[in-house]
């Protein structure tokens, strides 16, 4: 007998409840909307709920792909002279991959310091104009502006 007043499934107080959780503390409202999606699978059984997790987590024990080459993680194919080729082809590309890593490595490098040049080149450009404004080096006055020390006016 399922005495539960809170059942996983679309109801309006499940929604309030979820709504209610997301506006206190997000984590509850998606909690809420878990146990409205996956809540019959459980069961409201702990054991229902680990067998279902065991299950979940053996599938992706046994389904996951390999990232990488090494030789441990291919079985033989039964010809020797095949797995021979295959191991060296394997260990080309894992030297074909150090060698890429390195140069990408190299480039970033190579990037960084071009980045730093330039922020060093504008920001001597910057301090040149700073201290020449600030200090009045390099300032030619302008013969149509006002000459304000100058009380003739050209005359």
């Amino acid at each position: 007998m399922n005495t539960a007043i809170i059942k996983p499934q679309w109801s309006p107080l499940t929604i309030g409840l979820m709504v209610l959780g997301f506006i206190i503390f997000w984590p509850l409202g998606l909690a809420m909307l878990a146990y409205i999606i996956w809540g019959e699978k459980f069961g409201g059984s702990a054991d229902k709920a680990q067998a279902y997790w065991n299950k979940g987590c053996g599938y992706m024990r046994n389904n996951h792909k390999h990232h990488g080459f090494s030789r441990s993680d291919f079985t033989s194919s039964g010809n020797a002279a095949f797995d021979e080729y295959r191991s060296e082809q394997l260990k080309r590309l894992e030297e074909e991959r150090a060698r890429l890593d390195a140069e990408i490595d190299a480039f970033h490098e190579y990037m960084a310091n071009l980045r730093k040049a330039k922020d060093r080149e504008e920001f001597d450009r910057f301090m040149g104009e700073h201290r020449g404004n600030r200090q009045g080096y390099g300032d030619k006055p302008n013969p149509d502006q006002n000459n304000w020390g100058d009380n003739n006016n050209g005359q």
